[in-house]
Parts: C-alpha cells; sequence; structure tokens
C-alpha cells in the first residue's frame, strides 16, 4: 500500500468516544506508529464521567515541521473518528468545518437518561444524514459489531484505526502498526490486534456495506 503524505501540517486528528471505547489507547497506537515514521505528535486528552460512560477526546497534532499545542482549536479538526456515532456529532458542533472528514463507528451507546426514557437518541440515518450535511467525507463501519466476533468489543478501536487506513486519507503503514504493537502486546494478542487491523482496513477499501434500519450504505464513502 502507498502511504499518501499529510494533506497539510499540522494535521488535526479528533479520536471522541464514550468511557471503557478504548479511545485513549487508539489515539495512543495512532500516535505511535505517526512517530515511527518519522512525524511529531502531541496528544492532548479530555475525559468526561468515564466510568459511567462519560465522553472521553483525544485531540492528535501530527506534523513533520515543529511540535504544536495539544489543543485543536474550535473549527480546525481535519479529521474526526468517532467510536460513538452520537459523539460524532456533538464533536462537529464544536470542531467541525466544510472540509472536515468523519470515520464513525455505528454502535450507539445510550445513556443513562437516554435508558430512563427521559432523552431520544437519534436514529443511526438521522445521525449518518446530519453528519453527510455537515462534512466533505464521512465513512460508516460496523467495527463493534466485527469486534464482537473477534471475541471482544474493544477490538472495536484497531478495526476503526484499520478502517482510517482503508480510507486513504491519513499517512499510516501496517508495518508501523505491528511494530508498536508487537512492543506492547504478546503473541497472542498482537496476531488478534493485526486481525482487526486489517478487517477495517478491508470493510472500508473494498466498500463493505454496513446497515442501519434496513437501509444499506457503503462503507467505503457516505
Amino acid at each position: 500500500m502507498t502511504v499518501n503524505p499529510l494533506a497539510k501540517d499540522p494535521y488535526n486528528l479528533i479520536i471522541t468516544g464514550v468511557g471503557g471505547q478504548g479511545n485513549v489507547m487508539a489515539s495512543r497506537v495512532l500516535g505511535n506508529m505517526m512517530v515511527k515514521d518519522g512525524y511529531r505528535v502531541t496528544i492532548g486528552e479530555t475525559f468526561g464521567a468515564s466510568q459511567r460512560g462519560g465522553s472521553v477526546m483525544s485531540h492528535l497534532r501530527i506534523s513533520k515541521a515543529g511540535t504544536w499545542s495539544p489543543q485543536i482549536t474550535k473549527g480546525q479538526a481535519d479529521f474526526i473518528i468517532a467510536l460513538e456515532p452520537s459523539e460524532a456529532l456533538r464533536l462537529l458542533s464544536a470542531y467541525g468545518n466544510p472540509q472536515v472528514r468523519i470515520l464513525s463507528n455505528t454502535r450507539p451507546i445510550h445513556s443513562v437518561d437516554v435508558i430512563a426514557g427521559d432523552a431520544k437518541y437519534p436514529s443511526m440515518n438521522e445521525i449518518r444524514s446530519s453528519i453527510e450535511e455537515l462534512t466533505a467525507d464521512a465513512w460508516f463501519v460496523a467495527a463493534t459489531d466485527e469486534a464482537v466476533k473477534l471475541g471482544n468489543p474493544i477490538y472495536g478501536n484497531i478495526i476503526i484505526l484499520g478502517a482510517l487506513a482503508g480510507t486513504g486519507a491519513f499517512p499510516m503503514d501496517r508495518e508501523s502498526f505491528k511494530t508498536v504493537n508487537g512492543e506492547n502486546f504478546p503473541e497472542d494478542r498482537l496476531e488478534t490486534n493485526v486481525r482487526a487491523y486489517d478487517l477495517g482496513f478491508e470493510m472500508v477499501s473494498r466498500g463493505q456495506e454496513v446497515c442501519f434500519e434496513g437501509a444499506s450504505l457503503n462503507a467505503e464513502h457516505r
């Protein structure tokens, strides 16, 4: 696979999700991959009530030229990765712009208010429609559903990273992923992580479809 250079420098990427989805691990893996490939990366993280499923957000500022402050300015995100789909909309309202790109998981996680019936969670069709109106490009993948098939929903964050590589919008190298994970995980865990990464890549690059409420989408593009 040809690794494309960054579209701009610094490149502003946000990974968002809720507590327990492995948001922080995904940001560290991606950041370490970029460092292996010669980039300078600063990461800024914010945590809500993560143990209760609160919002978690990681800002990654990636550059060949220098080191930047860890917080992305409002309205200046280049790419938003959402491990939880409603979080994509929340981040778009603060950090979005007409050129931003979105990669979103399709499995919702309902808040206590939604579970109690005090709030309404939008349908995936509603979320998709809103995201497409607010972004230049959008991809949707059933990362959690596929991770469950691998034995643990936590692999959804690695599937999402593979999907990011599959979009072709970001300079990611599979060998860098294997190297970074090999430094942190035992062989059996590394093997599953690589499978998850490759699965995410294939879901996007081969245009595997995902379904929302009876309607199918092409995962390769909006």
